[in-house]
């Protein structure tokens, strides 16, 4: 089974480059989206893409966040959000539910230049990380995956020393993300790559970032770990053009 992840920074504007290309060469089972940036009656899917369910989560503010899950198969049921009204209203979530496992995909709130918004993401990073141990507790492991928006350790972005106190790398956002591995939940591409270096899922728009590969790993795959010895790789589309960001692939047999 082939799950991919992208932070398509605007849904109809990467529909006018390789989307419909690359979803059709990859064929993934699932094709988790964020940053949508629109409601699904404003999106107007190719009909070469029929073949897929496709579930939205929209924020009530327009041209903003909001996440999608494209699937071949029917979820034995569809979950928007967190049940938690503040964090409820960007489109940030959505889980769902099969016979053997939970696919959750989202979006992680920046934390914003001068870190502004730091306090409210690290509440939500608390709220994110119960909501997944309570879907566990249902009897079933999760797949997540999206936008986390933090860098883990020095080797996942380029220049850490400058960035230490930058939104995606500040200590309290690293924590977070630290506290979601001592939960339980693992991080797949490091499983398969430990010490791979240079290995980035988005690039500022800035200074020919891309193109020197001036980037971060902030896009991950990461499962329950009665999961992992099902996985059989994890990788990062880094060739893939059309956002800021690059997809990130999971395979697993399940």
């Amino acid at each position: 089974m082939k799950l991919i992840s992208w932070n398509v920074n605007g849904l109809r504007a990467v529909l006018k480059k390789n989307f419909t290309e690359f979803v059709l060469e990859h064929d993934p089972d699932f094709l988790c989206l964020q940053e949508t940036k629109a409601r699904p009656e404003q999106v107007e899917l190719p009909l070469d893409l029929g073949h897929y369910r496709v579930y939205w989560n929209s924020a009530e503010k327009a041209g903003y966040s909001g996440t999608a899950i494209f699937t071949k198969t029917k979820p034995l049921s569809e979950r928007y959000g967190m049940g938690i009204e503040e964090h409820d209203k960007e489109g940030r979530v959505i889980a769902l539910e099969y016979e053997n496992y939970f696919v959750v995909t989202v979006y992680t709130p920046n934390s914003k230049n001068e870190l502004l918004r730091l306090p409210y993401r690290m509440e939500w990073d608390i709220a994110f990380r119960e909501y997944l141990k309570a879907l566990e507790a249902e009897g079933k492991p999760v797949m997540i995956c999206g936008d986390l928006n933090v860098a883990h350790e020095d080797i996942d972005l380029a220049r850490p020393k400058t960035n230490h106190f930058s939104a995606g790398f500040s200590d309290q956002e690293r924590d977070g993300l630290r506290d979601l591995f001592k939960a339980g939940f693992v991080d797949t591409f490091r499983h398969f790559h430990p010490e791979t270096e240079g290995a980035y899922s988005w690039w500022s728009y800035r200074a020919g970032a891309r193109g020197n590969n001036v980037g971060w790993r902030i896009d991950y795959w990461c499962v329950s770990p009665e999961l992992v010895p099902k996985m059989t790789s994890a990788v990062i589309n880094a060739d893939v053009l059309g956002s800021d960001h690059c997809p990130v692939t999971l395979e697993i047999d399940l």
